[in-house]
């Protein structure tokens, strides 16, 4: 199992109470918006290693060999079954990438669901999946970011119909609505499906259409 550090704005916020200047970050850390906008605030530098991918603002397309990858976050609320469902699918024989929280100590689900949307249009992986208390506040988070189709799935039907009609790329999951097994039902059901084209295929272009509409405002 890969992972990739996230640099929140709590990051920034405990470099100031120790008094750094300097915040040292693996070569493949994703920092969010807010993490950026404090640390111009608060006059801190971000030093990552070679090879940082936080300057890559175009949208691609996963690659062919990252398209079995599965990408997973949570907040607080649903690290134990973040963890849970990473035994699962690594048990089915996918390749995860753990993007956090690593703890139940309470934190922000738009920082990991961001980052959750950041590996896909990234490429680093085919689907993501990000896990909150209901999933409907990281689904909106996570349709923030261009080229990202978020679907909050309670059910299979949904799961397969967010897949098969909508070509969804991120599944969100709620923590406090569902448990274990039946979240792992949907999640081998949204990893399963494909995206059937045909009349679809129009439809979905309508959302990336309007997507590129109102981005170039």
């Amino acid at each position: 199992m890969g992972s990739r550090k996230v640099i929140t704005e709590r990051h920034i916020q405990d470099a100031v109470k120790e008094g750094k200047n300097t915040i040292l970050a693996p070569p493949n850390a994703l920092v969010t918006p807010l993490a950026k906008d404090a640390a111009r605030a608060a006059g801190i530098t971000i030093s990552f290693g070679q090879g940082s991918s936080e300057t890559t603002t175009s949208v691609k397309s996963p690659s062919p060999q990252n398209a079995h990858v599965v990408c997973i976050g949570s907040d607080h609320g649903g690290f134990d079954l973040k963890t849970e469902l990473i035994a699962h699918l690594q048990s089915n024989g996918r390749e995860v990438i753990d993007l956090g929280t690593d703890s139940t100590k309470s934190c922000d689900y738009p920082d990991f669901a961001y980052a959750v949307a950041r590996t896909v249009t990234d490429g680093k992986a085919g689907t993501g999946i990000m896990i909150d208390g209901v999933g409907v506040g990281s689904s909106i988070v996570c349709n923030k970011v261009p080229g990202i189709r978020a679907a909050c799935a309670y059910n299979e039907f949904a799961a397969w119909n967010a897949r098969a009609h909508n070509n969804s790329n991120v599944l969100t999951l709620g923590s406090r609505s569902m448990g274990i097994e039946v979240v792992k039902r949907i999640v081998d059901v949204f990893l399963s499906t494909e995206f059937e084209g045909g009349r679809h295929e129009r439809r979905v272009q309508k959302m990336t259409d309007l997507e590129e509409r109102f981005s170039r405002r």
